[in-house]
């Protein structure tokens, strides 16, 4: 028997709070790291330094096939953290 789309929809809703889970793991981490490379201020403020903000924002500004190997490396580590609840769903979608 094949799937509807809304049937989809649902096994989709059933996994949203686990994405969302990774998602945030995902953010936390980035965070971490941004604070770690961060000057902290006397107010308690983080000033980050000119030579991170250009190639952050270089990064930004550039398309994924067009970054290094090792900033796709990482962008595919993070993707990689939905793998299995992806997977799951395909599965189910399949039942």
């Amino acid at each position: 028997m094949e799937r509807n789309l809304n049937d989809i929809e649902q096994i989709f809703e059933n996994k949203i709070n686990q994405l969302a889970s990774i998602q945030h793991e995902i953010w936390a981490h980035w965070q971490s790291y941004l604070h770690s490379q961060c000057i902290k201020n006397e107010d308690g403020s983080l000033k980050i330094p000119a030579e991170l903000v250009k190639h952050w924002e270089s990064q930004i500004d550039t398309n994924y096939e067009d970054l290094s190997e090792e900033e796709k490396n990482s962008d595919l580590d993070q993707v990689l953290k939905f793998k299995s609840t992806v997977l799951a769903m395909l599965s189910d979608a399949k039942k």
